[in-house]
């Protein structure tokens, strides 16, 4: 690794060609709408990979940001109240957008324009606003990062 580097509070996956890194406070839904992600993708037929949840280590590679699983709880997801499940994971992948879930009752009906995630020392990611209920989260989460490219 070159450059910086920071453990971040987040969940990485990918779909298809791109990097998903959820993030939000405990409890917010990113394990539970990376995980939803996952599996409908690949019952669709797509590439779908799970990267890290909880805690991923966040840096700058080639002007990209990458996610890193941390080895002690590498393939390892925490399903709230349920415990600890393993996932089968990739070591580290470039992350194209930050994910926030969001309640829909109480989020903003529209999000700031071209908002943005920032993490210090390492850059930002184009923050998408999910709705961490939503019974098609893949669908909504793709059409919303083609929006954002």
């Amino acid at each position: 690794m070159s450059g910086t580097v920071r453990n971040q509070h987040a969940t990485a996956i990918v779909i298809g060609t791109q990097g998903f890194l959820f993030v939000g406070p405990s409890g917010s839904g990113k394990t539970t709408s990376a995980l939803a992600c996952l599996a409908e993708a690949r019952t669709l037929g797509q590439f779908a990979a799970f990267v890290g949840d909880d805690q991923v280590i966040v840096s700058l590679r080639a002007e990209r940001i990458v996610a890193e699983a941390i080895d002690t709880i590498a393939g390892q997801a925490e399903l709230r109240g349920a415990g600890i499940v393993d996932v089968p994971a990739i070591a580290a992948a470039v992350m194209d957008f930050a994910v926030l879930p969001v309640e829909v009752a109480t989020s903003e009906r529209i999000p700031p324009e071209d908002e943005q995630f920032e993490m210090e020392s390492i850059g930002a990611l184009p923050l998408l606003r999910l709705p961490a209920t939503s019974t098609q989260i893949l669908d909504q989460l793709l059409r919303l990062a083609a929006s954002r490219r």
